[in-house]
């Protein structure tokens, strides 16, 4: 027969005796609720079966730091800078080197950087290109004009496009070897154009035959943006019309400019690039004098009817076009030519290569 016995608080302490006051099994459940509460939300992650799923900030229990990239690539790009090459192509007088000195608002064309420039039309074409750093509030930007004097110039325009692919392939090849080296540099430099505009006379009637064949055979290994150049020649009616004529020549003769349709990465991308292909090409007007308007200095040309405002959407587009090429499209122009026409050329050479290796054996044998 056991025996049971209880000893209660008041007697434990008159015999100094250390005993915990009992716990009720109410409590006991509280505390055991509590502890349960603790293990229900673990730390997020992934389960096998969702390696694509995402994890979101407010499902984080605290912050981590991740959008610090930004402003560690943002330092880096600042303390290297970056590069930018733009080569403008178009028949003599229509305004290049003045565009471009508008586009950046300094003075980096050929024509502004040669002292006494005499104006002598080439009997055939010579590229030729200069360089400026650019620093615009800490921001350092390389920036490479590639001219091309003689262009269009001729009574016999033909083939005149071939020094320009030429020089197009020759810097895909000058990197693709620096690639390759064993040893090679941790930057690259690059001078792959990154953007061509192709400058069209304002007649006001079609493309000409040596428009389409440039930009047919151009389109496929760099990034073209056709614009009408000084576009103040034209009445708005007649510059309406032909900008339609255009798109029409361009979608017949199957001509791609930038920014291609296929390369719209999201739809945010496509609503942005849709605004920008319905006014290609952009009517354009350049100029590096400073007129006073209502009280502020603006870029424009004086007529005796007025003052065209370069930077005024409703006078010209000009501002369309500086937003494509710097402000909004400056990086996805460097992306569209190292990641499609770059690998593009690298995907042909490297498979021309691979093909002459395979028959060295051969050749070898007949040889014997």
């Amino acid at each position: 027969m056991g025996l049971s016995f209880s000893l209660s608080a008041d007697t434990a302490q008159e015999q100094g005796l250390d005993l915990e006051p009992p716990v009720r099994m109410e409590e006991e459940m509280e505390v055991m609720e509590e502890r349960v509460v603790e293990i229900e939300h673990p730390l997020p992650c992934l389960s096998e079966s969702d390696t694509q799923g995402i994890i979101k900030g407010r499902d984080l229990f605290g912050y981590v730091g991740i959008e610090a990239v930004l402003d560690q690539m943002r330092r880096k790009t600042m303390k290297a800078g970056f590069e930018f090459n733009i080569m403008v192509v178009g028949q003599s007088g229509l305004g290049k080197s003045t565009l471009v000195n508008t586009l950046f608002k300094s003075k980096v064309s050929r024509k502004s950087c040669t002292p006494n420039y005499e104006e002598k039309i080439s009997k055939t074409v010579h590229l030729q290109s200069v360089s400026h750093i650019i620093e615009e509030k800490g921001v350092k930007m390389k920036l490479t004009v590639i001219d091309t004097p003689g262009f269009g110039d001729q009574i016999n325009n033909e083939n005149c496009w071939e020094p320009i692919v030429k020089y197009v392939n020759e810097q895909y090849e000058k990197y693709l070897k620096e690639e390759l080296n064993v040893n090679r540099k941790r930057r690259i430099p690059d001078t792959r154009v990154h953007c061509c505009v192709y400058f069209l006379p304002a007649t006001g009637h079609w493309l000409r035959p040596i428009d389409v064949e440039f930009m047919r055979r151009l389109g496929k290994i760099v990034s073209i943006v056709p614009v009408i150049a000084k576009a103040d020649t034209l009445t708005l009616e007649e510059r309406l019309e032909f900008k339609q004529r255009i798109r029409q020549d361009l979608q017949a003769n199957g001509i791609r400019v930038y920014p291609q349709k296929e390369y719209d990465e999201d739809a945010e991308d496509r609503i942005l690039n849709d605004k920008i292909r319905e006014n290609i090409p952009f009517a354009v007007v350049g100029t590096d004098k400073e007129h006073q308007v209502n009280g502020n200095k603006v870029l424009g040309r004086k007529t005796k009817w007025g003052i065209i405002e370069v930077e005024n959407v409703a006078h010209c587009e000009f501002a369309l076009l500086r937003d494509l090429l710097i402000r909004s499209h400056l990086q996805d122009l460097k992306d569209v030519t190292h990641n499609i026409h770059y690998e593009t050329y690298r995907v042909k050479r490297l498979n021309e290569n691979e093909h002459f290796t395979s028959r060295l054996p051969l050749m070898e044998n007949r040889h014997v």
